[in-house]
């Protein structure tokens, strides 16, 4: 090697997919690149934005989490980052489990960018009890090979060190140190009115328990130009397919819903993409409701939003990054008190915007103490990610299907018809394997035959989930 030209690092990132990567609404949905909720490629975007400089590449690894390429990923990458949102959740139990075992494995170092603890607005951690072995299991692992761990907010914070973990620090979310130390928001009209242009988000419990329906309901009276933007892998697909499949299905009072008014009316939108999610929400004048990567994207693209509250994750970020907020359980009982004049008229922004330079700050000495650039202090401030961000052609927002034209029925059933036909080629493989393994038993002793009775049941298992 030439003494003028450094190594690079190599950074593996735990996200879905590389900012780079262009599938088409089809394909997203398919291999469900977003990991059930679009949110997450928001933070995962900036971690990927943020981490990658002249001497460092940045490789996603799909979202996958392979104990069995432990070797393989020692070998090949210098550090393994990990992005989390609301991981010490009873449901994400056993992903967090299995991303323990591949950290145990590992010889490089591991960062974890800003993971929280999820329980309701009191912050009772009780409901977490359950899984604090696991819990604890996953933060001695990432200590082991990191300088300290980075949390949400203050509840995580608390709720770590009460387990006796001293090396924790309060970073909030990578997603809003996309631009740095900039960011830029403000109102744009002295008051809301009837005409302004309103976007809502908000997730299928929060419809269903915590009364954002009747806000939603309210909202979408008074305000024409309301749209309702969703995250969830089942949305995108109520919207796209009319997939009624998932359990979210029987939330009717929420806009992806095929039944919901605003679903007639094609206001409602999902995006497999955050470029294009934040880009559309430019022209907006507000945003609320209970999703904060909703809103994240809104503040974002420099529009004023505020966040309705309904557990501890979005509560710790809010009070971190001084985001407006208001508790839902507290605005539910009155749908007026949630209307989006009177959030906007209520809104401070100056302690967002004033004192974001001093948290972006806080977060690249904490990627500095664990060994890793960013492209705001070591690179060119994320210039040429965006350049080559804006030479893409991403798929625009998913919207409801209420035509029946044939350029959309064209497109949608050629995607089929071409997945009709790769597993046809699936299945003749899987036969021709059965069929070699078949030849294989004939050849063998007898007691090997179990072993093929097991294999068989195997594939043909495989082959009937292929019909």
């Amino acid at each position: 090697m030439s003494p003028n030209v450094r190594p690079q690092k190599r950074i593996l990132l735990r996200s879905g997919k590389s900012p780079y990567d262009v599938f088409s609404v089809e394909q997203a949905l398919h291999q469900d690149v977003i990991a059930t909720n679009s949110g997450n490629l928001i933070f995962q975007d900036a971690a990927h934005k943020i981490l990658e400089t002249p001497d460092t590449e940045v490789i996603s690894n799909g979202g996958r989490t392979e104990v069995a390429a432990a070797a393989r990923i020692n070998a090949e990458y210098d550090a393994f980052v990990v992005p989390l949102a609301n991981a010490f959740r009873p449901s994400f139990e056993v992903a967090l489990q299995r991303l323990t075992r591949l950290i145990s494995k590992l010889r490089i170092p591991v960062v974890v960018l800003g993971v929280g603890a999820q329980t309701g607005v009191g912050y009772d951690a009780a409901r977490l009890k359950r899984i604090e072995p696991t819990v604890r299991a996953f933060c001695s692992a990432v200590l082991d090979r990191s300088a300290s761990i980075g949390v949400r907010g203050e509840f995580t914070e608390t709720y770590l060190r009460d387990m006796g973990f001293k090396d924790v620090e309060v970073i909030g979310c990578p997603s809003l140190f996309m631009y740095g130390r900039e960011l830029d928001v403000r109102k744009q009209l002295p008051a809301l009115t009837a005409e302004s242009r309103i976007a809502i988000n908000g997730s299928h419990s929060a419809v269903k328990k915590q009364g954002l329906g009747r806000i939603i309901s309210r909202t979408h009276e008074h305000y024409p130009n309301l749209r309702f933007i969703g995250q969830n892998l089942s949305d995108a697909r109520q919207l796209h397919w009319r997939d009624m499949s998932d359990p979210n299905a029987s939330v009717t009072a929420i806009p992806t819903h095929p039944d919901h008014p605003m679903y007639r009316e094609d206001k409602v939108r999902v995006y497999v993409d955050p470029i294009t999610w934040i880009d559309e929400l430019r022209p907006f004048d507000f945003s609320f409701g209970s999703r904060i990567h909703g809103n994240i994207a809104a503040l974002l693209a420099g529009t004023p939003a505020t966040v309705l509250c309904g557990d501890s994750r979005t509560l710790e970020l809010c009070r971190y990054f001084e985001i407006p907020h208001q508790r839902l359980d507290k605005v539910a009982k009155d749908p007026a008190a949630a209307d989006p004049a009177r959030l906007y008229e209520q809104a401070d922004f100056s302690g967002l915007t004033g004192n974001h330079a001093e948290r972006f700050e806080r977060f690249t000495r904490f990627l500095d103490k664990n060994g890793l650039q960013n492209t705001f202090t070591h690179g060119d401030g994320g210039v040429a990610f965006e350049e080559r961000m804006r030479s893409l052609a991403f798929p625009p927002g998913v919207r409801p299907w209420n035509d029946a034209d044939l350029s959309s029925l064209t497109t949608r059933f050629g995607w089929l018809h071409t997945q009709v036909g790769e597993l046809s080629r699936d299945n003749e493989r899987l036969r021709r394997e059965l069929a070699r393994s078949k030849r294989v038993k004939d050849a063998v002793p007898a007691p090997a035959a179990s072993v093929y009775r097991r294999a068989r049941r195997v594939v043909g298992r495989a082959l009937h989930s292929g019909k």
